[in-house]
């Protein structure tokens, strides 16, 4: 099979498509034959060799590339329930695997794959697992009752889209930190109150927000000037393993890194089966056109992500 991998650490430029096995599931696990992966800025990352400088990851002569994935088990290991043919979204969360889900095919634990949410093609549902995982997990952590007020910075990214559309459904009185011509996108996703992005953060948040919200999902990585916008007493959510803001006037920072999480990603993906939930794409590349969405992706200002597929050989 074919699988992007790098190598040299010097970014888009340098991944490669390599020819390698096609890996064999072991006891607990899944294959699938992806039909779509998407492109998340951790990939670029991951070429750049940023993940091992910050010691999140040993030194190894090659790393996988991939983190999402949509397509179809076709093998399976010991102990897995899932049938042979069935559709499923999946994340690869592993740091430092030498083969990931940018491939033709990919090896994961069974817990990290959910059915595909159905009505919607392998291309929607790859730009499921990675960011609308980690809005939930934050907002999670913030455990904040139904009625509060939650202010989401990059509230028209793609973590900060689902952070909007899932504190949404949970009840949440969204503020949404956005460029201004995305402030209808946001609008659209479920959010209340908008706050072009170059304002002064704190002093517009508290003019909508008497006192300050009661949360902070920080997808844009604003920092203090998002945590200055928060209540005494209430919750941050920083989204990189860099050190947060310090948890002054009582608010508890939480650091949220993702995890694969099989059932909490079939509970999403049934959001979006019902519309709950929307997921957007930038656009589609070939496997063999990665490094072009790559660049795309390291260059920023996208709304939706990127998918790789591997098209016909």
């Amino acid at each position: 099979m074919r699988a992007l991998v790098a190598r040299r650490l010097d970014g888009p430029d340098a991944i490669e498509l390599v020819e390698t096995a096609v890996p064999e599931p072991g006891p607990g696990q899944v294959r699938i034959a992806v039909a779509a992966a998407a492109v998340n800025p951790v990939d670029v990352a991951v070429s750049r060799g940023d993940l091992q400088r910050l010691g999140l990851t040993a030194a190894r002569e090659q790393y996988g590339l991939g983190w999402d994935v949509a397509g179809t088990v076709d093998a399976v290991g010991p102990g897995v329930d899932l049938s042979v043919g069935t559709p499923v979204i999946g994340l690869s969360d592993l740091l430092g695997r030498p083969l990931k889900t940018h491939a033709d095919q990919v090896v994961l634990d069974a817990t990290a794959v959910a059915p595909a949410p159905r009505r919607l093609d392998p291309v929607a549902a790859s730009t499921i697992p990675l960011n609308a995982l980690t809005a939930d997990q934050a907002l999670d952590a913030l455990a904040l009752a139904a009625g509060a007020t939650l202010l989401v910075t990059g509230a028209a990214g793609a973590v900060g889209g689902y952070a909007v559309q899932l504190a949404r459904h949970r009840g949440l009185d969204v503020v949404a930190l956005a460029a201004p011509a995305d402030e209808g996108l946001v609008r659209e996703l479920g959010a209340r109150h908008v706050v072009p992005r170059g304002a002064d953060l704190p002093t517009a948040v508290r003019e909508l927000v008497p006192g300050g919200v009661d949360g902070v999902v920080d997808a844009a990585l604003v920092g203090v000037a998002a945590q200055e916008a928060v209540r005494n007493g209430g919750a941050f959510a920083h989204l990189v393993a860099t050190p947060g803001p310090a948890p002054l006037r009582g608010i508890r920072v939480h650091t949220v890194l993702i995890s694969a999480d099989g059932e909490r990603l079939h509970r999403i993906a049934g959001l979006a089966e019902a519309g709950v939930v929307r997921t957007r794409v930038a656009g589609v590349h070939d496997l063999e056109d990665a490094a072009a969405a790559y660049r795309k992706v390291a260059a920023g200002g996208l709304r939706g992500r990127l998918v790789l597929v591997p098209g016909r050989r």
